[in-house]
């Protein structure tokens, strides 16, 4: 895990600002994930990006996350709570990158998709077939190649099962039972948005902060930072009472 102080955290939120989702997914990741080259990481399969980022979630904000949904039967609003510690332990990392289907004289070895191949993909024309291209790494049938544009819709499907089966964490798929009708919803869970929204929220919470104590103290950014989260508030405290 990379610094995770107050400070290097306002410069990735500074930093994912401008960005579109794709660009504050990576920054969050490059914190994550120090050990890697920014230039590795959007290499990295879908299900351990999505593991590396719940850790970092856990270690910035704790074990609870609060999900709010609307019931697509009824349009009631759900909101319940996840164990995120929990929901990290169900979810299995890729054990490898290349998946290998040999059935019916087919055989096929395919690579778990990656950040970088989403975002080329969803560029093209036909964002499937882009990203079967782009992550197919060898195809023979009866022993003669083949292109990803011959492959039979039928052995893009069982490509499909199978790569799901290798990463299951690349999609984390909510189940939500409604309370009101008793229908179950199905949505997504994106970490990187949701953790995102939770950094916005902290970083404008925490410049609050430091533009409080700056105008009682005179105190320069840097030195409010530095305070512990329990002693900043101790002084905001006292600044209340003055």
């Amino acid at each position: 895990m990379a610094d995770t102080g107050a400070a290097a955290l306002l410069a990735t939120w500074e930093a994912g600002l401008t960005e579109a989702p794709a660009g504050r997914a990576l920054l969050l990741h490059g914190t994550a994930r120090p050990d890697l080259d920014a230039t590795a990481l959007p290499a990295v399969p879908l299900g351990e990006r999505e593991g590396d980022l719940l850790a970092l979630r856990r270690a910035l904000f704790g074990e609870r996350m609060q999900v709010r949904l609307d019931c697509r039967a009824c349009g009631a609003d759900m909101e319940f709570e996840l164990d995120a510690g929990e929901f990290a332990r169900s979810l299995d990392r890729p054990a490898r990158q290349v998946v290998r289907l040999t059935e019916d004289g087919w055989d096929i070895a395919f690579r778990l998709p990656a950040a970088a191949d989403l975002t080329a993909a969803a560029r093209a024309a036909d964002p499937r077939t882009a990203l079967l291209a782009r992550c197919l790494v060898s195809a023979a049938h009866d022993g003669a190649p083949r292109t990803a544009g011959s492959l039979p819709p039928a052995v893009q499907r069982r490509i499909a099962e199978a790569v799901e089966a290798a990463d299951p964490g690349a999609d984390i798929t909510l189940n939500v039972g409604c309370p009101e009708c008793a229908t179950t919803t199905r949505a997504e869970l994106d970490i990187a948005s949701y953790l995102w929204t939770e950094l916005d929220s902290w970083a404008r919470d925490t410049l609050l902060d430091v533009h409080l104590l700056a105008t009682a103290y005179g105190w320069s950014e840097p030195e409010i930072l530095a305070l512990s989260p329990l002693r900043r508030r101790y002084y905001l405290e006292l600044c209340a009472d003055v």
